[in-house]
C-alpha cells in the first residue's frame, strides 16, 4: 500500500478540499441531485403560491367594487324610502287617493265602555273624487263602447263609498308603477 506523502501548510489545506478517492464521487451525486430537486421544487412552489395570491388579490378588488356599487344602490333606495315615508309625502299621496283626515277617535276599554266622543271624518266634495287609473284591458271590459288607445291608460272615476248603504264598498286598486334608480 502506498501512502500519500504528508503535506504541510497551504498544500495540506488544498488537499483536504479535493476528494480523496474516486469512490466518494459516486456517493455525492445522489445528494447533489436531491438538493437541486428540493431547490427547484421550492422555487416552483413559490411561483404557484405567488400566482394564487395575485389571483386572490384580483378577486378581492372585484368584490370591493361590487360592494361599493351595491352600497351606493342601497343608499339611493334608502333615500327613496325616506322620501316616500316623509309625513308630507304620505299626506299628499293620501289626498291623491281621496283619503281625508279622520275625526276624533273613541277608545274601548276591556270591559266594553267607550271612552271619548267619536266624530265623523270630513266629507269631501264631489269635485275632488280621485281618478283611478286602470289598464286599458280592464277599462274596455268595464265600458265596452269605449275603446281607449293602447298607449294611454283609461281614467275611471270611482264615487266615494257610503257606509250607510249596508254593503261594504269595494274599491279597485291598480298597481302603481315605480321607478328605481340604478336599475
Amino acid at each position: 500500500m502506498s501512502r500519500r506523502p504528508e503535506l504541510k501548510g497551504r498544500a495540506a489545506r488544498l488537499a483536504r478540499l479535493l476528494p480523496a478517492a474516486p469512490g466518494n464521487q459516486a456517493a455525492r451525486t445522489p445528494f447533489v441531485l436531491l438538493v437541486v430537486l428540493l431547490l427547484g421544487g421550492g422555487l416552483i412552489g413559490l411561483l404557484v403560491l405567488n400566482s394564487a395570491l395575485s389571483e386572490g388579490s384580483f378577486q378581492l378588488d372585484d368584490l370591493q367594487k361590487d360592494t361599493k356599487s351595491l352600497t351606493d344602490e342601497q343608499q339611493a333606495l334608502q333615500h327613496d324610502i325616506d322620501a316616500y315615508s316623509a309625513p308630507q309625502a304620505l299626506q299628499r299621496r293620501a289626498r291623491e287617493l281621496g283619503m281625508v283626515p279622520g275625526g276624533d277617535p273613541a277608545f274601548l276599554d276591556s270591559d266594553g265602555t267607550v271612552k271619548g266622543v267619536p266624530s265623523a271624518a270630513a266629507l269631501q266634495s264631489a269635485a275632488r273624487v280621485p281618478l283611478v287609473l286602470r289598464p286599458p284591458e280592464a277599462a274596455a271590459r268595464a265600458t265596452p263602447s269605449a275603446t281607449p288607445s293602447a298607449s294611454t291608460p283609461a281614467a275611471v272615476a270611482i264615487p266615494p263609498a257610503h257606509p250607510a248603504s249596508g254593503a261594504p264598498a269595494a274599491t279597485p286598486t291598480a298597481p302603481v308603477p315605480t321607478t328605481t334608480p340604478g336599475r
